[in-house]
């Protein structure tokens, strides 16, 4: 999304360097394409933030780094992932086409407050190729709980991309294998 992969995002915002999530457009890109081409169903998962009154006295607002600066900056809410944004947008690059799913999710687990695991079964899903940002946040604790509802989650290592320190990257991608799922790269994936 633009928040996460823009200058003048979210990410951008808090200074995070974008150049890993540059980086890892192009491997995206051509796994997404690679898939729909073979007729695997593509399924984007879209962090959609959506005010509510009551969110303060959740736990996961409390912590969200991303919510307390909006707290803060509502007048800077373009740039984060608020519902109807710029920043909320899919990146061009990597833009849905006809076909694909979009689940929108609140939360850093996809599968919490979604009918994810629904559209999964519904379309025979066992198999689940994770690839984009943040590794460590979103993307784990979704394959987590794909992990959990007995699906096999599939973390492509050059196709995901941190946020924070570079070994927290390292961390998930040690924690995948040895616990919740498989890691491969782009290319063996492309090849298999």
């Amino acid at each position: 999304q633009n928040a996460f992969f823009k200058a003048g995002g979210y990410l951008d915002f808090v200074g995070h360097d974008l150049t890993e999530n540059t980086r890892l457009i192009q491997p995206c890109k051509e796994i997404i394409h690679r898939a729909r081409a073979a007729g695997v169903k593509v399924v984007y998962i879209q962090m959609i933030y959506r005010p509510e009154p009551s969110e303060s006295d959740s736990p996961y607002f409390q912590k969200s780094r991303a919510m307390r600066l909006l707290k803060e900056y509502p007048d800077l809410k373009n740039k984060f992932y608020v519902e109807g944004s710029w920043g909320a947008e899919i990146i061009e690059d990597l833009r849905p086409v006809p076909g694909d799913i979009i689940v929108r999710k609140q939360k850093y687990d996809a599968f919490i407050g979604t009918d994810l695991d629904g559209i999964l079964k519904k379309n025979g899903v066992r198999y689940l190729v994770f690839i984009g940002t943040a590794t460590n946040i979103c993307v784990e604790s979704t394959i987590r709980h794909a992990f959990f509802l007995d699906y096999f989650p599939i973390l492509v290592s050059d196709a995901v991309t941190p946020l924070g320190p570079k070994i927290t990257q390292e961390a998930t991608v040690s924690n995948m294998i040895s616990n919740f799922g498989w890691v491969t790269d782009s290319m063996r994936l492309l090849k298999a």
